[in-house]
């Protein structure tokens, strides 16, 4: 299904659990990104592991899958597959994104293509390149920012103490601005 999404010219694939070399060969080619949402795999994993969350007769294919995810976008980030960042928030908790990040990097992504996965490659994926994605002078400000440096610990990406939104400051200081 995979292949021959691809070859009809999708723009991306979500999950892409079960890709092969052939399919990430195909999709290098193309363009075609990858948008690997390890958190859901990794949420579908703790469910599985957790009593009665999930039926038993899901509960093989959701453990067989998590360490399928990390192999797949191992193989897949080494391939050149381009890949942008996606949750899949309808399995995981809403507001947790940032968590996404996490996995990237432990599966061998350096921090910041993991970062540029959640920013520019994720609007080049939307076609919203023009406006957002980085920080450049008539973009749109969408900006947040965390103490200390993500390059070096991805994890403070879950713990956002500045937010502006088209130009707008919506949290400083991990506070909430009042309007």
């Amino acid at each position: 299904g995979i292949k021959r999404a691809v070859e009809a010219g999708v723009t991306s694939i979500e999950h892409g659990t079960y890709m092969t070399p052939e399919i990430m060969s195909l999709m290098k080619k193309k363009g075609t990104v990858y948008v690997p949402t390890l958190l859901a795999a990794r949420t579908v994993v703790d469910m599985a592991n957790t009593p009665n969350a999930l039926p038993e007769i899901v509960r093989p294919k959701a453990l067989r899958v998590g360490s399928q995810v990390e192999h797949t976008f191992r193989a897949a980030y080494k391939a050149g597959v381009p890949i942008a960042m996606g949750t899949d928030t309808g399995v995981s908790q809403h507001g947790k994104n940032a968590k996404e990040f996490e996995p990237m990097v432990q599966y061998g992504m350096p921090p910041m293509e993991a970062i540029q996965a959640g920013t520019i490659a994720g609007a080049k994926l939307l076609r919203q390149q023009k406006d957002l994605g980085t920080v450049e002078k008539g973009k749109i400000a969408d900006l947040v920012a965390v103490y200390g440096d993500p390059l070096q610990d991805i994890k403070l990406l879950q713990d956002v103490k500045f937010v502006m939104k088209d130009g707008v400051v919506y949290k400083m200081n991990g506070a909430e601005v009042l309007r």
